[in-house]
């Protein structure tokens, strides 16, 4: 299965993969070169730990790189009238008499607890593509669904957008 990614979040991907390839790898080599210079490597913990931060930022950088190549470029929302991709939804739920507000992202970015779904979770997917006004049936499974009515939309700045979560 593919990654859907906006185009926006590969470009940060990218700005990632150069900051850890140009900056990073030259700062956890020096750790590294440092902490070997220290003695005998059986016993130092220095050495261990330098290396360890070493191949955690390399494998970042092969999981960035193939989130990037496999990745579906999808694109977001056009309209300001309608639920689509980094849009913040306020929704009411009349079977719990609760407002509940949630920002709409890309499976990669997607963290319930921090407020943010996908696009193509339950809730997300029911949402999307609907305006103002509408009232929408969320699928949980095939044997529980309910109601909620959609209070107002608001698309998410570049600048709230960066800070919602780094890859």
């Amino acid at each position: 299965m593919y990654d859907e990614l906006t185009q926006s979040d590969i470009d940060k991907m990218q700005e990632e993969i150069e900051y850890r390839k140009v900056t990073l790898r030259h700062e956890l080599l020096e750790h590294v070169k440092t902490a070997r210079a220290q003695g005998d490597l059986s016993e130092n913990f220095e050495y261990y730990a330098a290396k360890k931060e070493k191949n955690k930022n390399e494998s970042r950088i092969r999981y960035l790189e193939r989130m990037i190549r496999t990745a579906k470029i999808i694109q977001e929302s056009e309209n300001e009238d309608e639920v689509g991709l980094n849009t913040k939804v306020t929704i009411y739920i009349p079977e719990d008499d609760e407002e509940e507000t949630y920002k709409i992202v890309t499976t990669v970015r997607g963290d319930t607890l921090a407020g943010r779904i996908s696009n193509v979770s339950p809730l997300g997917k029911a949402l999307m593509g609907h305006r103002v006004g509408d009232t929408v049936t969320i699928r949980v499974n095939d044997s529980y669904s309910y109601e909620a009515k959609i209070r107002s939309i608001e698309k998410i700045g570049e600048e709230e957008s960066d800070k919602m979560q780094e890859f």
